[in-house]
């Protein structure tokens, strides 16, 4: 995010290339399958929708080209444009895949939710969790918290709790959302006035992160939920989430934690294929449900929009 315009071009194409890269061997290993189309998110470097600015990098149409496929991808930025947050996406996928469930809530980098309310669909961004537990587990050395059991050694900060409670975000009605820009600018420099070691901060964080949750969870009254995301393997964080939540919240199957966004991204470039609404306007705040994204072909890049 703070690479000159140069340097970004560069690492987009970059960028472009090692998807491209990824995404042939997998088409290759399931060659009998036929595929109608490769629909991808691309990677979030930016995201400031109230300042009218949101980049994924790794949705150039050359991405066609090298994988000899029809590509449906860049599905954020015409809900910006829109005057909308161009995010959660994923929401439409929550109503027409897993209506079964009341909510459903994704804890990746960070936390977000969809569920029903006055019969309309609406969803927002919660909280900021990984996106903050791995930039301090790692200064340990190692990638990730495993189960929490780094931060179940430690011991809740209350004054650092009391301050990352207070943030003004919290306090924001949907449609709202988050980027690394806000977590850098509020989350880090809060963290920061405070001296403490690594599992202080990541045992603090944790039950920020479990208050917050359960506080949606608790104040509209959800049940049934459907949770994943990475998140959910953080066994310590999932019990504070549950006792506050104040019900034990069942096992969600492993498959499904780890793809169901990489599910409903296909699903949303068939939506789009369609020419059918992806982006609901109650979830992002766009002035009207649309059909978002760019369709790219092989060869001359053709698109069609």
């Amino acid at each position: 995010m703070d690479l000159s315009p140069q340097d970004l071009e560069v690492l987009n194409a970059d960028y472009t290339s090692l998807l491209a890269g990824i995404i042939q061997p997998f088409i290759d290993s399931h060659s009998t399958i036929s595929i109608d189309a490769v629909c991808s998110h691309g990677h979030t470097v930016f995201h400031e929708p109230h300042l009218g600015k949101t980049l994924q990098i790794g949705n150039l149409p050359v991405l066609a080209t090298y994988i000899n496929q029809t590509v449906v991808c860049d599905f954020r930025t015409q809900d910006v444009a829109l005057g909308g947050h161009g995010a959660p996406l994923v929401p439409i996928g929550d109503v027409l895949l897993f209506s079964e469930h009341d909510f459903c809530l994704n804890l990746g980098g960070f936390a977000n939710i969809s569920f029903e309310l006055k019969n309309q669909r609406i969803a927002f961004d919660v909280c900021p969790v990984n996106i903050v537990l791995n930039h301090y587990v790692q200064t340990l050395g190692v990638a990730y918290d495993a189960e929490g059991q780094i931060a179940l050694k430690g011991t809740v900060s209350k004054p650092l709790l009391e301050a990352l409670n207070a943030l003004e975000f919290y306090n924001l009605p949907p449609p709202k959302s988050l980027g690394l820009e806000w977590v850098q600018n509020e989350v880090f420099s809060t963290i920061e006035a405070f001296d403490l070691d690594v599992k202080q901060i990541l045992r603090t964080v944790v039950e920020h992160c479990a208050i917050q949750i359960s506080t949606v969870l608790n104040s509209h009254h959800l049940q049934n939920g459907l949770i994943t995301g990475g998140g959910v393997f953080n066994s310590f964080l999932m019990q504070r989430i549950s006792a506050l939540y104040g019900q034990e919240i069942p096992p969600t199957n492993s498959t499904l934690i780890e793809y169901k966004e990489a599910l409903i991204f296909g699903f949303l470039g068939v939506l789009k294929l369609r020419n059918e609404s992806n982006c609901l306007q109650s979830v992002t705040g766009a002035s009207r449900n649309h059909s978002s994204g760019s369709i790219y072909f092989p060869e001359k890049h053709r698109k069609r929009v």
